[in-house]
């Protein structure tokens, strides 16, 4: 498995953070077990976001050469003009 990138940590940490945040102000809870509950749920969440963040395709390189013939004239040229 790929390492993350730093946009994956980005996305998924700011998902951890803020919905915790939102879930605990919006259930009002004050026990440890739903506590527990809004934390393992954003956890899980901020995994799903960062999972679904898309990764960097990877480009190929490919070294591209002149056709030999190209190569040859040009190599003519100069030796044509000097005469």
């Amino acid at each position: 498995m790929p390492r993350p990138t730093a946009a994956q940590l980005a996305y998924g940490s700011c998902t951890v953070l803020f919905s915790t945040l939102a879930m605990l102000l919006l259930s009002q809870t004050s026990s440890g077990v739903g506590i527990a509950v809004i934390a393992v749920s954003a956890l899980m969440l901020g995994l799903l976001v960062a999972m679904t963040v898309p990764m960097p395709k990877r480009t190929r390189v490919v070294a591209v050469r002149k056709p030999a013939a190209a190569e040859q004239k040009k190599a003519e040229e100069p030796a044509l003009s000097q005469s």
